[in-house]
């Protein structure tokens, strides 16, 4: 119990200290997003007192400026945890709307292609362990290394050279067609899914190397143990033992990294989502740095944070779970 508490505990305070910073870079940088926002409205509409300015500064930024510091930090405080972000000054709407709208198709293609990564490493990894120093070993261990070594937006312009700009086969941007009605229906899905190929692979072809060498490492030490020398004296097919025993046992120290790779979606979003113009979480966080639309990027960089926050808690408390090791107080084992 006192791991779960402790880890709960942890959690929250980082969640209350990221609200924090947030806070401080909002109100208290030189220049930053209030006396910008001042300076604008002030530009744009010369008619405006003080104090309606600072009005329409406290809908956008989420804070007065009138008010002393510690009164801002506490009003902050509670509109974040109501869901309040402040509203977005290049869109002229609310900031958690625009995100909550973004969030499931950031989710779908990202974190599909996640799955479908891991999957699949989890799968070679434990395959290569069992035919260690094979030709198949060696090959798809070379190309794993290639292509862990290739950043994800440049497998993302390769794609789109071939395949939209020399082939044809897939469209630029966007998350479907303008000409297809939104609904659940074949043609719309169909639509989403084309849409969403190219940056699922991009993710794919260069994730799914580095996890594949990590599954086969663990594998091997896996494979010197000696209920899978019972499991071979017993004839049991190949594919059974490498998925059934040692894929098994040997996912448990990749789990956790898998769980907060999730989480890392939204921040990595930022420019895969760029580069195909698909408006997710990373497109308008983008949009809120190059337009300078403070309330909209830094309910951005508060979103990331709090999902990076929440997946690290996730995978403690169920990694305590998976291998009660880690949870029974026996050293000071971390799950990350």
């Amino acid at each position: 119990m006192n791991y779960y508490v402790k880890r709960l505990g942890r959690s929250l305070l980082t969640l209350v200290l990221v609200i924090t910073i947030t806070f401080g870079l909002t109100r208290l940088m030189p220049g930053g997003p209030v006396e910008y926002m001042r300076a604008q409205l002030r530009a744009q509409n010369p008619n405006l007192s003080t104090e309606e300015i600072n009005q329409m500064v406290q809908a956008y930024v989420g804070v007065k400026p009138d008010e002393p510091l510690p009164m801002q930090y506490l009003n902050y405080l509670v509109q974040v945890l109501q869901g309040d972000l402040g509203r977005s000054t290049f869109y002229d709407q609310p900031v958690a709307s625009i995100y909550a709208n973004a969030i499931p198709w950031t989710l779908f293609v990202l974190g599909t292609a996640l799955i479908v990564t891991f999957v699949i490493s989890v799968t070679l990894g434990a395959l290569l362990a069992y035919k260690e120093g094979s030709r198949v070993d060696t090959v798809v261990s070379s190309i794993s290394v290639i292509m862990n070594s290739v950043p994800y937006y440049i497998a993302a312009i390769v794609l789109i050279a071939v395949f939209v700009t020399w082939l044809g086969w897939f469209p630029l941007s966007g998350r479907s067609s303008i000409d297809i009605a939104p609904g659940f229906n074949i043609p719309f899905i169909l639509d989403v899914t084309k849409h969403a190929v190219l940056p699922m692979l991009s993710v794919i072809l260069t994730g799914f190397g580095a996890q594949t060498l990590g599954m086969r490492g663990n594998s091997v030490r896996v494979l010197g143990e000696d209920y899978i020398r019972v499991a071979q004296l017993r004839m049991l097919p190949t594919h059974r033992i490498a998925m059934r025993y040692v894929a098994r046992n040997a996912i448990l120290p990749i789990y956790t990294g898998f769980i907060i790779q999730i989480a890392f979606v939204l921040g990595g979003s930022v420019i895969l989502e760029e580069i195909f113009r698909y408006p997710g979480v990373g497109f308008y966080f983008f949009n809120g740095i190059s337009s300078r639309d403070y309330p909209l990027m830094m309910g951005g960089f508060l979103l990331i944070s709090v999902a990076v926050v929440l997946a690290v808690l996730i995978a403690d408390l169920t990694y305590g779970i998976l291998d009660p090791r880690a949870s029974s107080g026996g050293g000071d084992s971390e799950a990350y």
